[in-house]
């Protein structure tokens, strides 16, 4: 899912480069994206009782704190960064500094949230982000370094806080999450191209923007929290980190570009950092607490636990849940159950959910 979500936003960067060659502007063109991402996936979500899709944990009361956190990191102050910075900056600068994003999102995710990484992983992550940075990085001087610069950096910044804090709500609904989060940034950039002058498009470019929206930012934004959920903020930013080289991958088809060196080496390194990460194997002997809380789920070995007459039949289902306590050994991923720190031994030293309250 990691991968898809990647591939889809990739994609979405020459599709973007062609409605942009149409004669739409970059600020209104990013609105239309993230409108069609949030009409896309309310289309989503109306369609699922229909199709008799899985349910997921509502977004609750308690989440909306960090869900405005995560709007405002990374919905309006990224955005709005990012816009600051390339108007003064140069393309190559831009694109060579939109790779902090990543680096960013994994050394919160190391650093704060202590996800565990032993050096098969970092190994992996430095070797996607190196494909990335070959990809972007120019023939010639990138340009002066100042307040653009800086700019752009906080708008990584920004977006790594957000991803790191959609971590802490990836049990909840990631299509509500998705379209929440599309509104909020459709409208901050629609009003920023308005101000600045910029005037909609015709009604068939509207379309293909939004359409372009639909699936690069909004099933990607899907992909991307449920990926959170299985795999933490570190590997699944890892993973997303192979966005450009997906994207310039499609670009070499829609402009017949040159297969060049950098493309070949890009692949290369993210090729083996991809395969660093897909054969990581983390076994070892962890404890989970008591805790309570909801989000899909399936009877497995961390859910064996008593249903009321009002819990839905079926599985996947959705209900307010409570795990016991419980100490084994499996392989498993920082996923919404393995958020536990690691001591020197390698055994875990407690549980830890995001969306859960523990128990005594």
């Amino acid at each position: 899912m990691a991968l898809a979500a990647a591939a889809l936003f990739g994609f979405s960067t020459p599709l973007s480069k062609l409605l942009i060659g149409d004669g739409v502007e970059p600020l209104m063109l990013a609105g239309l994206l993230y409108v069609g991402s949030a009409l896309g996936l309310t289309l989503i979500h109306a369609a699922r009782r229909p199709l008799r899709l899985a349910a997921e944990a509502p977004v609750r009361k308690a989440d909306w704190p960090w869900l405005a956190l995560v709007i405002a990191s990374g919905g309006v102050a990224g955005p709005a960064l990012l816009m600051i910075g390339l108007a003064g900056a140069s393309a190559s600068l831009g694109a060579l500094l939109l790779n902090v994003e990543g680096v960013a999102t994994m050394a919160i995710a190391w650093l704060v949230f202590r996800e565990h990484a032993d050096r098969r992983v970092l190994t992996g992550a430095a070797a996607i982000l190196g494909g990335a940075m070959v990809l972007a990085w120019p023939g010639g001087a990138v340009g002066a370094v100042g307040w653009p610069a800086l700019a752009i950096v906080g708008a990584c910044l920004a977006w790594a806080i957000d991803n790191n804090l959609t971590r802490k709500l990836s049990g909840a609904d990631p299509v509500q999450l998705g379209a929440i989060k599309g509104v909020t940034a459709g409208g901050v950039n629609l009003a920023l191209a308005l101000a600045r002058g910029a005037a909609l498009p015709k009604a068939g470019l509207v379309l293909a923007a939004m359409t372009v929206g639909a699936f690069g930012y909004g099933v990607s934004v899907v992909l991307f929290i449920l990926a959170l959920r299985g795999l933490g903020a570190a590997r699944t930013s890892a993973y997303f980190s192979c966005a450009p080289f997906l994207g310039a991958a499609l670009a070499l088809a829609l402009f017949h570009e040159p297969v060049t060196v950098q493309l070949v080496l890009a692949a290369a390194l993210m090729g083996v950092g991809v395969w660093l990460h897909l054969s990581e194997r983390h076994d070892h002997e962890h404890r989970h607490e008591a805790m309570a809380h909801d989000h899909r789920h399936v009877h497995d070995a961390h859910h064996q636990h008593r249903h009321g007459p009002d819990d839905p039949p079926g599985e996947p289902h959705v209900h307010w849940h409570r795990h016991e306590p419980l100490r084994h050994a499996h392989p498993h991923y920082p996923d919404l159950h393995h958020r536990h720190g690691h001591d020197g031994h390698g055994r875990g030293d407690g549980h830890t959910h995001q969306r859960g309250e523990k128990e005594p």
